[in-house]
């Protein structure tokens, strides 16, 4: 019987993290980041804090995944520590709208940009209208995207392996070229020290025009709420743990690779930011056209050429994210199938060890997903409950630390207790934040993981034990 191969190394690992970290996020966000918060050292600020909140959160998940470096990650944490029940919410919220939901949105905006090459892809050319329902060609490009991926990654973890580590490697170099061409530009001139000599004074925009001073509890809810943006870039940094099955030496290259992989990127973002406001003065942040910052900043450095050259680098970024989100989701399939939590057919291997069914599977939702109009939306709604899921999943290392203190833990999370404890604090402090802030937002993202709950219940599942 086929199982799976454990040929990553840790450059691999390393690779993975990486790349499903950076995908059009950091290029994009940072306009409406400055539009809440007005100040350039806030927004920095913004940058910085969730970069530390991810690599606090990598070096404690590390303990997690060297004590069970087997395929699945974070269901399989959540199942060990809290149950079924826990450990299917996060299932299920993932495959109907994280992971799903975000390969659907991350391929559409590789249509989009590819658009600039070969206009047909607009999202503007539509296909097909059938009143409520409206087919572009650059759906259509997108759902190809998956497929190919898809099938890509069918054919065995070496090849994805391969094309992960290539496309990795492309985008860094890509977004380190442009800090470093930016930098020898911005730095020439005062626009950095006229950026900051704005100071601290915080000033939301309003969506009207108006401005909005912040100070006190308001400038911390208002840096909280900025935070969406650099920590919905930031995510993906865990999907290393669901191949664990895949990895050499899992119980030191998995928590090594989340922590190498979390500070590279950090520090490219940060960078990046940074070398935005050389470029390019406050109000041009807040209002580049359709938010494309990194567009804007790098036609300061080489013209209208800018416009492809960043294209370009998008759809590298792009099509390298949804590669990795192709190659784990699958993985966590088949530890929910191997639970009785999802299709059975999810918990086989084809002949390259690879969860095919499950492959098709997910890629068949996130083409759905491409269709419906409605995935950004949900990616919006479920922030909130993936960010819920990390409290939670870190916090069963307390849980599992009391019961099993026996237990083999080849690595301990990095400044015990201290450290899992202030991610936890920070990251709860930032929902209940949220919760005040985005109640829409943050209760629809509840109201899928409680739909979640429904389907556990009166499918039979909780029957199973656990």
């Amino acid at each position: 019987m086929p199982g799976f191969h454990r040929s990553l190394r840790l450059l691999d690992a390393v690779m993975l993290v990486a790349g499903s970290m950076i995908g059009s996020g950091i290029f994009i966000v940072s306009a409406g980041m400055l539009r809440g918060l007005g100040s350039p050292p806030w927004l920095i600020v913004a940058w910085v804090v969730a970069g530390l909140l991810t690599v606090l959160a990598a070096l404690s998940y590390g303990e997690l995944a060297a004590m069970m470096p087997e395929a699945g990650g974070q269901f399989v944490y959540l199942r060990r520590a809290y149950g079924k029940l826990t450990a299917f919410l996060y299932g299920w919220t993932a495959f109907t709208v994280i992971t799903s939901g975000i390969i659907a949105a991350v391929a559409v905006a590789f249509a989009k940009f590819s658009a600039v090459f070969f206009p047909a892809l607009s999202p503007d050319n539509i296909l097909f209208d059938l009143g409520s329902v409206r087919v572009s060609a650059a759906q259509v490009y997108a759902v190809c995207a998956i497929v190919l991926l898809t099938w890509f990654n069918t054919r065995g973890v070496e090849n994805s392996k391969t094309f992960t580590t290539v496309f990795t490697l492309a985008k860094v170099a890509a977004v380190l070229a442009l800090i470093v061409a930016g930098l020898s530009v911005g730095l020439g001139t005062d626009m950095l020290s006229a950026n900051f000599s704005r100071g601290w004074e915080a000033v939301r925009i309003a969506e009207d025009g108006g401005l909005t001073p912040l100070a006190g509890a308001a400038l911390v809810s208002a840096v909280g709420v900025a935070m969406v943006g650099s920590l919905f870039s930031s995510d993906g940094w865990n999907s290393v743990t669901f191949i664990a099955g895949e990895i050499r030496e899992p119980q030191r290259n998995i928590p090594l690779s989340l922590a190498l992989g979390t500070f590279l990127v950090t520090a490219l973002y940060v960078l990046a930011n940074i070398t935005y406001l050389s470029l390019l003065p406050v109000e041009g942040i807040q209002q580049a056209p359709f938010d494309r910052v990194g567009t804007a900043a790098a036609q300061v450095i080489m013209g209208p050429a800018a416009v492809s050259v960043m294209a370009g680098l998008i759809m590298v970024s792009t099509f390298g994210c949804i590669n990795g989100y192709v190659l784990v989701g699958p993985r966590m399939y088949y530890a929910m199938a191997k639970e009785g939590l999802f299709f059975r057919r999810a918990a086989a291997l084809n002949a390259k060890g690879v969860p095919a069914w499950a492959t098709w599977v997910q890629c068949a939702w996130a083409c759905l997903l491409c269709f419906s109009g409605t995935y950004n939306d949900l990616l919006d709604y479920t922030t909130f409950a993936s960010l819920l899921f990390y409290v939670v999943t870190i916090a069963g290392i307390f849980i599992l630390r009391k019961r099993e203190p026996d237990a083999a833990r080849p690595y301990r999370a990095f400044g015990y207790p201290l450290v899992p404890a202030l991610y936890v604090l920070c990251a709860l402090a930032f929902c209940v934040n949220l919760l005040v802030m985005q109640p829409l937002f943050t209760g629809l993202g509840l109201g899928i993981v409680g739909l979640g709950a429904v389907v556990y219940f009166a499918t039979g599942m909780h029957r199973g034990g656990g």
